[in-house]
């Protein structure tokens, strides 16, 4: 029994109803996105009232840090994708530690992400910076890190409250330098 009220289809199995297929169709496979790194996330936001460019110029001369960041007191190296910068991590409670983490990536006024791996591997970081423009003079600074491999969650976990601590503290010293700048230059 044929079914009646049939729907009209908007294509039959060979092609657009209603219009001739012309030539091969190339079926262009849709890539899956990107995924985010896995790992534990500790991070702080704030707000700062000066432009990307003011934050971005203090996050990026390492050599000042010593000056405003109690979490990195020394700091040198030269940011540019594959750079190994030479650290000294200060965690509040913990002994002085010297690191060299790999700069992953880094864009002008918008961010830095770099790469530490610890513990013979066991222990992988992303740590980065991110700075979001808001309007006018507005910006939000991202400050944080991605706590990955076989022994991250168990690091997480240990010296979370600790470093989320660190990064509040690294964030407000961070916005005192770039509001004194840009009020200086107001």
């Amino acid at each position: 029994m044929p079914l009646s009220n049939m729907p009209e289809l908007k294509a039959g199995p060979f092609g657009t109803r209603g219009t001739p297929r012309l030539g091969p169709q190339i079926m262009v496979p849709k890539l899956p996105p990107p995924k985010a790194p896995s790992g534990v996330r500790i991070e702080h936001r704030i707000g700062v009232q000066a432009p990307a460019e003011v934050i971005w110029e203090v996050i990026s001369d390492l050599a000042s840090w010593r000056i405003w960041n109690k979490l990195y007191p020394k700091a040198s190296g030269e940011i540019h994708i594959g750079s190994v910068l030479d650290l000294t991590l200060a965690l509040p409670g913990q002994a002085p530690q010297e690191i060299k983490p790999t700069v992953l990536e880094w864009v002008p006024h918008e961010q830095l992400h770099w790469r530490l791996t610890m513990l013979r591997g066991l222990v992988r970081t992303i740590r980065y910076f991110e700075i979001e423009t808001l309007a006018g003079a507005g910006c939000i600074v991202s400050n944080g890190e991605i706590i990955g491999g076989l022994l991250g969650p168990r690091v997480a976990k240990q010296m979370g409250r600790n470093i989320h601590r660190a990064f509040q503290e690294n964030n407000e010293a961070l916005k005192a330098r770039a509001e004194a700048l840009w009020q200086a230059r107001r």
